[in-house]
């Protein structure tokens, strides 16, 4: 069985979730943090031997606070972020063990993610060295100029939105971040599209969405409704009570 690191990025400012108490990866969802349910569907495989969560540094000693008996019983490592996402994610692949074979990232605020899924993609993974997840665009798309007039319409044949997990051999991963060279990607696959390795394409689905805003968080909600439960771990159900987080 191959073995599998899972990267949760939680270290951006999350501007535009408006929120003064929270950012987030870790606002209440359901009776959670968000970023643990990324971590919970994670941390319930056989074949995932690591979760690294990143976080900014600025918000090391909060998330200690509120967190580090936890982390500590599910094995959960933490990683201080850099100034960017790709600096994030290069940090912890620092931190990968030895003996991974592939590492997962994922997006600390994408919540409802269902293990069949993450199956689908671990799979393609192995077979092409480097996969993701995707939905095909199903809306009409325009291009806007500054003065927010449509310039074009742009044809949606062939063109997906991607979502994560994204799935890489660990190597792979770790070439197309050494030729970067501060190169600031929006999602990893680019970096490797960047070092002319083909990326596969799993079906993902909307329901596994990204939380930006206050609203995409009351989605989520109902999201997780929909989903199997993950497995639970015997912790004493430390993320309980709501003062956990407050």
């Amino acid at each position: 069985m191959s073995q599998f690191a899972v990267i949760l990025p939680a270290a951006g400012k999350s501007s535009r979730f408006h929120d003064k108490h929270y950012k987030k990866p870790f606002a209440p969802l359901a009776g959670k943090p968000v970023w643990l349910h990324s971590a919970e569907r994670f941390l319930a495989r056989k074949d995932v031997k690591q979760v690294l969560v990143v976080i900014a540094r600025e918000d090391r000693e909060e998330f200690d606070r509120k967190f580090a008996a936890n982390v500590m019983i599910l094995g959960i490592d933490v990683v201080e972020g850099g100034a960017e996402r790709a600096d994030s994610i290069q940090n912890a692949l620092a931190r990968v063990k030895p003996g991974i074979d592939y590492v997962a990232v994922h997006d600390a605020a994408r919540p409802c993610l269902a293990d069949e899924w993450i199956s689908r993609v671990f799979d393609a993974a192995e077979k092409s060295d480097a996969a993701i997840l995707a939905v095909p665009v199903a809306a009409t798309l325009k291009r806007v100029d500054a003065g927010k007039q449509i310039e074009e319409t742009v044809p949606r044949a062939n063109l997906w939105e991607a979502q994560t997990p994204q799935v890489f051999k660990r190597q792979l991963l770790l070439d197309a971040y050494a030729a970067r060279a501060g190169f600031q990607a929006t999602d990893d696959a680019q970096l490797v599209e960047r070092i002319g390795r083909k990326v596969t394409v799993v079906q993902g689905s909307p329901i596994n969405l990204k939380i930006t805003t206050q609203e995409d968080l009351r989605f989520a909600e109902h999201a997780l409704k929909a989903l199997p439960k993950p497995k639970t771990f015997n912790t004493g159900n430390p993320f309980a009570e709501d003062d956990m987080w407050k």
